[in-house]
């Protein structure tokens, strides 16, 4: 620690500040004191990332996952405050030395060292994984050494940092010597495989004094991690074969934690070692170990003699096979990877010459991909953006729901200012406006040249209006419930009535259709798969008990179905209603949480037999169900796909795209698109989840950007987007 220097604040959020303990791109940490005694580290954030909002949301979103990681071998977080002037989080401070002051102290680990620091690590990196974070930077630095295990530090503050750097400016964030190589080639696109490649470096550290791909140049450092060959001398022979999996070039080769964790236990505590000791009791580094350190002068090393085994050696999982790649892809993708180091390492300041020669690209197979197409577009389309606001005087009702609805390629919106209004989906100008309360919110829906939209002229009472498509024009309107919705089904609408007391279906002229009795209990309209029912739980609150699923014709209400209590309803598949079930009902008041679910169930609409399907893990997100698969959208850009046949994973994308919207998928193009609430877009292939492009933020979404949620739909094969009080259109082609 050092003592504070001019300009450090005394205190932070009620902790006085006792010194420095160190200082990184992103901000200072210091060593704090609470009223009590407790001491604390509090990072406290650089001015420049502060004065950034989108910055503010992720680290405000990172803080909210930090805290749910609760390990015996991490630091948890105590306290933060995202909104702060400058931002800063208080984790427990852990005193003792790092790794890498260890090793520098007493020399490298014995046997029985590693596999206390290798299960400790194992454990930590399960915790900061199982809650969607992936560190980035492991490394002997952010480990320290304390009396009853290793400690990882500084999770989720380096992805924090890396979200806004990454997308904004194109800077690397890592310490090559111990990054993966996909993270130095594709920052956005690392899995929590990458920091099981970095464990392996930090073993190899930890057991020889070296990391398997040091050399004086970081350029250099760079090649190895991305094509050389880990230098292993010196590593245990016990230790060798899970390393080397660790270490493998490609991610899916890597062994899961639970697989190192289960070597790492198996290993003997004791083993020879013929180097010589250091004082404490450490071994020294082997003489191979230390001239790797300093000899590398060319893009090669050699590869160390394979390791004879032993009984005491643990058996280790065969590596997962993977099909060859297509001719040329390697060298395609080594080119690639070449210039994106150079580049990173380039803005990071690290000047380095590089004496290599890129050569030409050699004749390749093509991308696999959609075949080239010419988009359906409204005619005269070009890529725009228009505000959705419109200044009005008075006391708003803002839904906080604007967004746009899509029908026979036209475009009708709900912004500020404003309730409903109709766009040219060519060109985003505005054709005709309706209404100012309430605003904020989108249109109900649209069928049979009428759009159909919420009033409120006072606080007691809320209408259902229908517009004409044309002109803006009222054809007609009915008084409804101010609480629940009117949804849209096949032949109607389905609403509440404003005491609550009936279910009132109107038809597209506004004549009534039928009345049928509701409960006294909480009930609320539905519709899944075009069917109208409706769904009630005991109580006047949602969420407090099972949810009966209902159906509903003139003068009828019928139970169903009943389903677990906190079921989501997602729609229908071949008519089938399709809920998810919750792995836990309790209520959680966090900000951040996610509620896991870990089954679907498929209600037959004749009989109320209920299917459950369950999944193979839990899981988190936003869900929604689009041509029978279940999206989920987490909120830190994790998507999972999922048949609604049977449960199955289709697969899971890391986007690092946070607060993402419902998607939208075109059959067509088979891309899944999703915008966020900074105006991103992202286009990711429905079979594989791979990422086919992203943009970048818009430059002014508006002042609503935390508040609205960002909504993405298809017009023709135009994309339109709305992010704040904002909506743009762009070309299914992506960014040029």
């Amino acid at each position: 620690m050092t003592p504070l220097s001019t300009g450090d604040p005394e205190s932070i959020g009620g902790y006085t500040l006792l010194g420095r303990l160190g200082a990184g791109g992103m901000g200072v940490v210091y060593l704090g004191v609470s009223a009590s005694g407790r001491q604390v580290a509090v990072k406290l954030v650089r001015g420049a990332y502060a004065e950034e909002e989108e910055f503010r949301t992720r680290f405000r979103q990172e803080i909210a996952a930090a805290r749910r990681v609760s390990g015996a071998f991490t630091a948890p977080v105590v306290d933060a405050d995202p909104d702060a002037e400058r931002p800063w989080m208080a984790t427990l401070y852990v005193p003792g030395l790092n790794l890498a002051e260890v090793v520098q102290k007493e020399g490298p680990l014995g046997l029985k060292g590693l596999r206390a620091l290798g299960l400790g690590l194992t454990e930590a990196l399960r915790d900061i994984h199982r809650v969607g974070l992936v560190h980035r930077d492991l490394k002997p630095g952010n480990v320290l050494m304390t009396e009853d295990g290793p400690r990882v530090i500084d999770f989720g503050i380096s992805r924090a940092e890396d979200h806004q750097s990454l997308t904004t400016t194109g800077r690397m964030i890592g310490t090559p010597p111990f990054m993966s190589p996909e993270q130095m080639a594709s920052p956005r696109d690392v899995t929590p495989a990458s920091d099981v490649f970095s464990l392996g470096s930090l073993l190899v550290y930890a057991a020889v004094g070296a990391g398997p791909f040091d050399s004086d140049s970081p350029y250099i450092t760079g090649y190895q991690v991305a094509f050389g060959v880990p230098d292993l001398a010196g590593v245990p022979d016990p230790l060798l074969g899970i390393v080397e999996r660790c270490l493998d070039k490609d991610p899916a080769a890597r062994p899961e934690l639970t697989v190192v964790q289960r070597v790492l236990q198996e290993l003997p505590e004791t083993g020879s070692d013929d180097r010589p000791t250091v004082p404490g009791g450490r071994r020294a580094a082997s003489p191979a170990a230390v001239t790797a350190v300093t000899a590398v002068t060319a893009p090669t090393r050699t590869t160390p003699a394979a390791a004879t085994p032993t009984s005491a050696t643990p058996a280790v999982p065969p590596p997962t096979t993977t099909a060859p790649e297509p001719p040329g892809s390697a060298s395609r993708r080594r080119r690639l990877l070449l210039i994106a180091l150079a580049a990173a390492l380039a803005v990071t300041g690290l000047s380095v010459g590089l004496g290599l020669t890129l050569s030409e690209p050699e004749p390749d197979a093509p991308t696999p991909g959609p075949t080239t197409r010419t988009a359906s577009l409204p005619a005269g389309w070009k890529p725009w953006q228009v505000a959705l606001r419109y200044d009005v005087k008075g006391i708003p009702l803002d839904y906080n729901t604007p967004g746009c609805v899509t029908k026979d390629n036209a475009l009708y919106c709900g912004g500020t200012g404003f309730t409903a209004a109709r766009l040219d989906a060519a060109t985003g100008r505005t054709l005709w406006r309706e209404g100012t309360r309430p605003q904020g919110v989108r249109p109900i829906g649209v069928r049979d040249g009428l759009v159909y939209t919420y009033e409120e002229p006072d606080d007691s009472v809320r209408r259902l209006v229908a517009l004409d498509t044309t002109t803006g024009e009222r054809s007609w309107q009915h008084d409804i419930s101010r609480s629940e919705p009117a949804v849209p089904y096949g032949a109607g609408l389905l609403t509440l009535s404003p005491d609550h007391s009936e279910f009132v279906a109107y038809g597209p002229s506004g004549k009534e259709l039928w009345r049928a009795p509701s409960l006294d209990d909480y009930c609320t309209p539905s519709v899944l798969g075009d069917v109208p029912y409706v769904l009630c739980e005991q109580g006047t609150e949602p969420g407090q008990a099972p949810v009966e699923l209902m159906t509903v014709a003139a003068d009828s209400l019928t139970s169903l179905a009943t389903l677990p209590q906190k079921s989501l309803a997602l729609g229908a598949v071949e008519g089938r209603p399709l809920f998810l079930a919750p792995q836990t009902t309790k209520d959680v008041y966090e900000a951040g949480y996610e509620r896991p679910y870990n089954a679907l169930l498929s209600v037959d609409p004749e009989t109320g037999k209920v299917t459950r399907v369950p999944f193979a893990r839990a899981l988190t997100g936003a869900a929604t169900l689009v041509d029978g698969v279940v999206y989920f959208a987490r909120s830190d850009g994790t998507v999972t796909a999922v048949s609604a046949a049977d449960g199955r994973q289709l697969w899971q994308k890391v986007t690092d795209v946070e607060n993402l919207s419902a998607p939208v998928v075109s059959a067509a193009y088979r891309r899944v698109y999703f915008a966020n609430r900074f105006g991103r877009l992202l286009a990711l292939d429905s079979r594989t989840g791979a990422e086919v492009w992203r943009t970048s933020a818009l430059d002014d979404p508006g002042d609503k950007t935390e508040n609205h949620p960002p909504q993405v739909l298809l017009v023709g094969d135009a994309i339109v987007a709305t992010a704040g009080d904002t909506a743009f259109s762009r070309s299914p082609d992506g960014p040029k």
